[in-house]
């Protein structure tokens, strides 16, 4: 079995792609926008004609698809969640994603983790960032 991440956007899928991209290393492998699906164009909801219907990305080992939908909310309880190998590395990618967003636990020190935050960026998607402690046998 494999779980595959879709994540839904209210209309900014694609400036969510590139930042994304620029800040995360993110590759976009394709995108369709909703004027491109087949069949009867009275299908595409008003005012999506120029919205991704289906996009595909890599970021790092993992293939996302996204999508602009005309009534998306954001999510309330799923993360997507970046395991970072520094100190470093993780309060860059934390202070990337947080620009515009909303922080739920600020990056700090737990028993857990050298560096654990919680925060929804601003294109609306959850995010915790980790740089993991070693953690022995149970």
């Amino acid at each position: 079995m494999k779980v595959n991440i879709c994540v839904n956007f209210p209309g900014n899928c694609a400036d969510a792609i590139a930042y994304y991209e620029q800040h995360l290393g993110a590759k976009l492998m394709g995108k369709m926008i909703w004027s491109d699906m087949p069949g009867d164009p009275k299908n595409v909801p008003p005012g999506m004609e120029n919205k991704v219907l289906h996009a595909r990305f890599r970021l790092g080992d993992t293939v996302v698809m996204a999508s602009d939908g005309p009534k998306v909310e954001p999510m309330r309880s799923a993360y997507l969640s970046l395991s970072m190998d520094s100190n470093e590395e993780a309060e860059r990618i934390y202070a990337a994603l947080t620009d515009g967003g909303e922080v739920f636990m600020a990056m700090g020190e737990t028993f857990f983790a050298h560096r654990f935050g919680q925060f929804r960026d601003k294109f609306g998607v959850n995010w915790m960032v980790i740089h993991e402690k070693p953690m022995g046998p149970r």
